[in-house]
């Protein structure tokens, strides 16, 4: 029985793509938390989230690690070295090295780390030119979760979000949809009993013509392309300007996900 969680990564785990009903991102770690406070009596399980967009792996270990080791959880889930993997020349050997250096130190004093794979990018125009790289820091992330005893949380294989319902706009982060379906995977993982299937299928839609197509690609290169590609080459950072949400109240959780629902 889980009675604290503490959150760690980047803007996947930030919950980009997932706002609440102000406008700040719920996301499948928060989402998560509530499946694991269901099962502890009211009060007594707290949650904090460290997650903030954009950040590399050494940038993870270096502001969040120590405030997540502070907080003595007994659980941490750590996802970090994607945004690292996305940046041209990076070799996924040598940040894997850094992240198994990361989970030691989790593990150590933590009870439960719970670790994520990268999503299969066959169908992320963006990334689908990478999706060897990712394969191969994947293979890594395993290798790592084996030694120390991590449970996994296989992103490759949850094939649901490989519909386009499951991202938002920008193609690149989750809808809240999809964020809901990594939150009930999670749960699967720890082995709780989920209130609905991730791997279940979505309805059906109509075939989408050619203009239409082409019409949704260029506003996406217009309105998200091109803005990414300025903050690479300016050196800038989505969550430069960004703080953590930190601690969070379960109940809170709820009362946001119920008003976007």
């Amino acid at each position: 029985m889980i009675g604290s969680y503490v959150a760690v990564g980047d803007s996947f785990t930030e919950g980009v793509g997932d706002p609440g009903p102000d406008g700040a991102f719920v996301g499948w770690a928060d989402r998560f938390a509530v499946l694991l406070a269901d099962r502890r009596p009211e009060g007594d399980f707290t949650y904090t989230n460290l997650a903030v967009r954009g950040k590399l792996l050494d940038q993870i270990v270096a502001d969040q690690l120590p405030r997540a080791l502070e907080l003595a959880p007994d659980m941490v889930s750590f996802c970090a070295g994607g945004n690292d993997i996305i940046r041209p020349g990076t070799d996924p050997d040598e940040v894997a090295e850094r992240f198994e250096r990361a989970i030691a130190t989790l593990t150590a004093a933590v009870g439960t780390v719970m670790v994520t794979t990268g999503f299969d990018t066959r169908g992320v125009p963006l990334l689908k030119h990478l999706r060897g790289r990712i394969a191969t820091y994947n293979g890594h992330v395993r290798a790592v979760a084996d030694r120390y005893g991590c449970p996994v949380l296989d992103l490759w294989s949850l094939k649901t979000v490989q519909d386009r319902r499951a991202w938002d706009g920008d193609r690149l982060h989750l809808s809240p949809e999809g964020h809901t379906r990594v939150a009930l995977r999670a749960g699967q993982v720890l082995g709780l009993e989920t209130p609905a299937d991730p791997d279940q299928p979505w309805p059906a839609l109509p075939p989408r013509g050619t203009l239409e197509i082409r019409r949704d690609d260029v506003h996406w290169a217009r309105e998200y392309l091109v803005p990414w590609i300025g903050r690479r080459l300016r050196g800038e950072s989505s969550g430069d300007q960004v703080r953590a949400k930190g601690a969070l109240s379960p109940g809170d959780i709820r009362t946001r996900i119920a008003a976007v629902a």
